[in-house]
């Protein structure tokens, strides 16, 4: 009788992001300047098709555990903690950071 891959197994021979990311490109260059048959052309695009559905799955996983990760984050610290503390009379930023909103300079932060 065959034996089942475990889901270790199955996952381990998935590509990850990276190579599935690196595979997609070079198919993608061998598409786009090489003279290849159409046969093969229908190949490659078969096989990035694939490398690029592992990658929306990989980043869509990612996203989920990003959002969880948010989510924790935000039941552990008080609402009220996000605008002031006890050590600064001004509130802060949702950010955690100090309201830069004096500032006369048009310069665009990130952080």
């Amino acid at each position: 009788m065959a034996r089942r891959k475990s889901s270790a197994e199955t996952d381990s021979a998935a590509p990850s992001f990276e190579d599935a990311l690196a595979g997609l490109e070079s198919i993608v260059e061998a598409m786009e300047h090489e003279q290849l048959p159409l046969e093969e052309l229908v190949a490659c695009y078969e096989k990035g098709s694939a490398l690029l559905d592992r990658c929306e799955s990989i980043l869509q996983s990612a996203r989920g555990r990003i959002e969880l990760i948010t989510l924790r984050h935000q039941n552990v610290l008080e609402p009220s903690s996000l605008f002031h503390t006890e050590d600064s009379p001004e509130p802060l930023a949702p950010s955690g950071f100090p309201d830069d909103s004096d500032d006369d300079d048009d310069d665009i932060r990130l952080f």
